[in-house]
């Protein structure tokens, strides 16, 4: 994903200097990130709808910006911390894209072996620490996270940081409070994200909390934040490179809000009813793919031609992620008990349900396997 992001095709014109003083290649990448996140998430939504994938099931569509721009800004040494709404992140930090279907699909070549699914994907290898299916249930472990960095060293500009993403509803509960107040007395090296959607489920931010303007929130804390339009990925990736600047060398937390809007209901099976047309108007309006790729088209870093290269690559890398999931095992029952503990415990569970507690003998005709 990252190597594929950062290759340069034919009719990609190089040029000396463009937008947010990023070089052409590295704008491209992140047309090739938020593209092939696009065709992964549209993706996604079919297979659900095939029932090809279980649970709940959540789409970046229309965050592709703030995905991308938040990953550039961050070091591989770097943790991340995110919600139920996944994919995108996983992609952009450099999880196989194959790996990540399949873990949709609850498939054992899944990055979390198919135990997680869609909310819950987790990867040592890049420093993605979940996907949490609860609201805020990532904060206190993305603080804890950050509060053991403090005993691993000085701070510095190589030191290591965390980024934990949540969305606006997620402001409203205990723990986000908390969190942030540990955060400041114990100068935690943290940055918390706020996708601001104007959506907590069906509630609008200005309904739901007092200050809807949310990044404001740190001011309780004296924690300095940032409000940022989540469809610039060159701004995100400068505002988000700044807050983990300072989280490195001043081991001092941030609060940083995106403003962008999800094109679809809160998840897959959500049809959104609560949205009006105007506002389903003005989220297609503020598509940041088509308006990213139509800026680097209109900066002559590409041609209708390359673009739509990108495109067809991004289409064929998801219909090959597709087709390595759909050719991928299924959990053994025998497994289901494994990775249930990090160490081992005594007395944990050994049997499948429906099977004899030991010792205890089976009735008539229910011998286990």
């Amino acid at each position: 994903m990252v190597d594929q992001a950062q290759q340069q095709g034919p009719g990609e014109k190089a040029h000396a200097s463009v937008p947010g003083d990023q070089s052409p290649e590295t704008l491209i990448g992140y047309y090739r990130q938020m593209a092939l996140i696009r065709r992964f998430e549209l993706t996604a939504d079919q297979m659900y709808k095939r029932a090809k994938i279980g649970g709940y099931c959540h789409l970046n569509l229309g965050e592709e910006a703030s995905v991308v721009g938040l990953m550039a800004a961050l070091k591989p040494r770097d943790y991340l911390f995110t919600n139920y709404r996944d994919h995108g992140y996983a992609l952009a930090r450099g999880m196989d894209t194959g790996a990540v279907m399949a873990e949709l699909f609850g498939k054992t070549t899944g990055v979390s072996k198919g135990r997680g699914g869609s909310m819950h994907l987790f990867d040592t290898e890049t420093r993605m620490l979940g996907g949490y299916g609860i609201v805020g249930g990532q904060i206190p472990p993305a603080t804890g996270a950050a509060l053991a960095l403090t005993y691993r060293g000085d701070p510095g500009p190589e030191a290591e940081a965390v980024m934990c993403q949540l969305g606006d509803g997620t402001t409203n509960i205990g723990a986000f409070h908390e969190s942030l107040n540990l955060a400041a007395i114990w100068h935690l090296p943290i940055v918390y994200v706020i996708i601001n959607n104007g959506l907590g489920m069906a509630t609008t931010v200005k309904a739901a909390a007092g200050e809807p303007e949310l990044y404001k929130r740190g001011c309780s804390y004296r924690i300095p934040g940032e409000r940022v339009d989540g469809n610039d990925v060159v701004a995100v990736r400068e505002a988000a490179s700044r807050a983990l600047d300072r989280a490195r060398t001043q081991r001092e937390p941030f609060l940083l809000e995106l403003v962008s809007s999800r094109l679809r209901g809160h998840s897959v099976v959500d049809p959104a009813r609560y949205r009006s047309s105007r506002d389903v108007e003005a989220a297609q309006e503020a598509d940041p793919v088509p308006a990213f790729r139509r800026r680097l088209i209109q900066a002559g870093l590409l041609d209708e031609s390359a673009a739509q290269q990108i495109d067809t690559d991004a289409r064929e890398a998801v219909e090959a992620a597709v087709a390595f999931a759909d050719a991928s095992e299924d959990p053994s029952p025998d497994e289901l008990f494994d990775y249930a503990y990090a160490t081992p415990v005594a007395n944990s569970p050994n049997t499948l349900p429906g099977e004899p507690v030991i010792g205890i003998p089976a009735p008539a005709g229910k011998e286990p396997r």
